[in-house]
This record gives C-alpha cells, structure tokens and sequence, in this order.
C-alpha cells in the first residue's frame, strides 16, 4: 500500500456503535506505513477510549479543542499536517454541523482548518440516514468536494434492516487510498483490467479451466486505482472477493471476457490482460449433465479468439505470458503476434511465482527495450512496477497518438 506509506491520515471517530471498527482502521493504516492521528468527538469517548487509538497507532488521540499544545495551536497544526481528514464513523450530527460550518469542538475546527482531502463515512439509523436532512448535508457536503463513502444496507444496532452500516475495514481503506491517489500519474485515465481464469462448459456441471486465482490482476487493479486512474475490472473466475473501489464486471468465458474488454476498450486508455483465459472450448456444450458410460469419452476443441491482438492499438495494450518453457522466446512471440506495448512473462512451474501464489517473479518485455528481469516480489509490488511503465507509455504518446 505505497500510497498510504508515509502519509499523515486523521481519523475523526464520532459516537456511533459503529466506532469500534475505527479502531480496527486505525491499526491497519498504521500497519500500511501511515501516521495516523485521531480526534474523538465527546460521544465518541462513550464507545471507545482514545487509549485504543494510541495504544494502536503509537501517536495522540485528541478530544478537548483546549488540549494545551505549546509553542502551537492544536487544530491548525493538525488542519496543516493532513494529508487526508477522514471522518469514520461520521454522524447525521455532525454531518449536519459540517455542512453548517460549525466550529463548536476540536473536530469541526479542525475540518474548517484543512486543505487536505475530506472524506466520510456516516453511520448511523436507516431512518436517520435517509431523512432529507442527513441527505441534504451529505448534498451540501459533496458540493463541497467532500468524497462520501456510502453505508451499506444490513441490519442495524436497533434491530432495523436498513441502508446504514459502516463498511469494512477493507473497503474503508480503499476509498481512502483513491482519495489519497486522485492526483497520481494516472489521473483521468481509464484502465480496464481482466484477472482471473476463465471456465469453457462442458455442460451445466463441469468446465475446462486453469488455475488461475486472479490475485496478480487484482493486484493491477488496486495499482491502477492507487495511481488515480478510473478502473474497469473485468474478472474471470476467482478465488476471492475483487478489489473496492472501481467498476466490476464479471465474465467467467472467454467469449463473454471478449465481449467486455470490446465494450469497455473503446473510450479506455490502457487494457491490462491479465486473465488467463482460456485458449480452447468445447465446440459443444451439452444442454445436460454428461453421465459416465464406461467407455472413453472425446472431446472436440475449437480455438477462443485471441482477445488482446484483436483489440485495436489505439490504447496502451499489456500481456501476460504464463509460461513453462521456453519463457523468453514465448513472450517475445506474443509481444508481436499481439500488436503489445508490454509483455510481462512469468515461470508458472514455479513454486514461488504464478497460479496462487502471494508472489511473482516476472520478465517485462517491450518494443524498444531489452527485457527486464525482476527479482521475487509481492504481486502487489510487481503490479506497481507494472503501472509505472503503463503511465510512462501513456505519458510519452503511447496508445491513442500511435
């Protein structure tokens, strides 16, 4: 999380039940590299101590707007050394005092005092979330540029089943990190990525298919939106939940895949194929399960179109080659035959480096560059690396000026 890494993050928690999942928040951005700070309203004190947050954060966690600060005044320093305010969980009152412009505690001074990106949470009762009033200010708070992470739907501490809830951890951290990468290398570029494998019907049961985990695109995906691109991911089969934060769209065939790369490839700036997808299909499907007869059973492969060489080089165009042999010669091959920018080659035979693993070591291979060889890195790390050489292909007139 590079783009957490160093960033000085703080956390407004207001009382809400909800505010023990700040805590948890306040961990795991420290955990990520960043130096987070905390403000509690007084009602929050009523569900969490400000002992939990430094006690997890290793930094001040602040109530009283007179806390004494020598040689500085407390809610000006911390306006000015934000990086990102983010207000988790976030109140209908003190959403309201904020689209107000109160400055009646250490909170809302501090929210006046910033220039750094302002984002939101509410939690809160569905009945209080949906009144205009709470809908207004969240209106007001938008025009403003305030970014509001919406709740979700589920059931609710008074027993309600309504929109409401504090997101996860995982998903709160991730509006935080596209907040905090809005400005990046890729800001208003669009990048479609595939991840995960696809799986050609026999029949309603079974299926031809790889293994294929999708963790290196959605690695991709999470780089890209990290580095302020929109992302369309378009995702094959998977083992687990796809990244939060961009559009997704599932596609488990490679027809279907094809389909959804030509659809949203025709207005995007870059096309990341990090699918594996398949290469053959059955020529038929059966409409009912396949049942055993005792007797051999043959099978007739027809050949899926190859979905990045049919996509127009009018955008940056990125490869992968899984390989178990012969990597190099491969992935040359498939960086002309496929009309790419990039080809990034990896050994899947490899125990530390493919199919669901954690890491990769991988070959970059371009055009106009001899072929780069990374060392065993974090999937994350290696999609980093990855997205910079897209922003710089971008930046240079790759893609649409070719």
């Amino acid at each position: 999380m590079s783009v957490l890494g160093g960033k000085n993050i703080l956390l407004g928690v207001c009382g809400s039940i909800a505010a023990f999942k700040a805590v948890a928040l306040a961990s795991q951005l420290n955990q990520a590299g960043a130096a987070v700070t905390t403000i509690l309203t007084k009602d929050a004190a009523r569900f969490v101590t400000p002992l939990s947050f430094t006690s997890v954060t290793q930094r001040p966690a602040y109530i009283d707007l007179y806390t004494p600060d020598p040689g500085r005044i407390l809610h000006i320093a911390l306006a000015e050394e934000a990086d990102l305010l983010a207000v988790v969980p976030a109140t209908a009152h003190t959403l309201g005092r904020m689209a107000q412009g109160l400055a009646d505690d250490l909170l809302t001074c501090t929210v006046l005092s910033t220039q750094a990106p302002v984002l939101v949470a509410p939690a809160m009762d569905g009945g209080m979330f949906t009144n205009p009033a709470t809908q207004q200010n969240l209106a007001t708070l938008r025009e403003r540029g305030v970014h509001v992470v919406e709740p979700l739907a589920g059931r609710l501490a008074s027993g309600l089943v309504a929109q409401g809830r504090l997101p996860e951890v995982d998903a709160l951290i991730a509006e935080m990190r596209a907040v905090l990468g809005s400005g990046g290398p890729l800001a208003g570029k669009t990048v479609v990525v595939t991840a995960g494998g696809t799986q050609e019907p026999l029949d309603p049961v079974r299926y031809i298919g790889n293994r294929s985990s999708g963790k290196m695109g959605f690695a991709l995906a999470e780089a890209a939106r990290d580095y302020g691109a929109r992302v369309i991911l378009i995702t094959g089969a998977t083992t687990a939940p796809p990244p939060h934060g961009m559009e997704t769209v599932s596609a488990t065939t490679a027809a279907a895949m094809q389909a959804a790369v030509n659809e949203h490839t025709a207005q995007a700036d870059a096309l990341i194929m990090a699918a594996a997808v398949a290469d053959y299909r059955p020529q038929t499907a059966q409409g009912q399960k396949t049942k055993r007869t005792g007797d051999s059973l043959a099978l007739t492969l027809v050949e899926n179109e190859d979905i990045l060489a049919q996509v127009p080089h009018t955008l940056v165009k990125v490869g992968f080659a899984a390989e178990t042999e012969h990597m190099i010669e491969h992935a040359e091959s498939k960086l002309t035959r496929k009309s790419a920018d990039l080809i990034v080659a990896n050994d899947v035979s490899r125990a530390d480096s493919g199919f669901g693993t954690d890491t990769n070591q991988v070959v970059i291979l371009s055009r106009d560059r001899p072929p780069e060889s990374l060392p065993v890195l974090a999937k994350t790390e290696v999609a980093e690396t990855i997205l910079q050489r897209v922003a710089a292909l971008l930046r240079h007139g790759a893609g649409r000026s070719c």
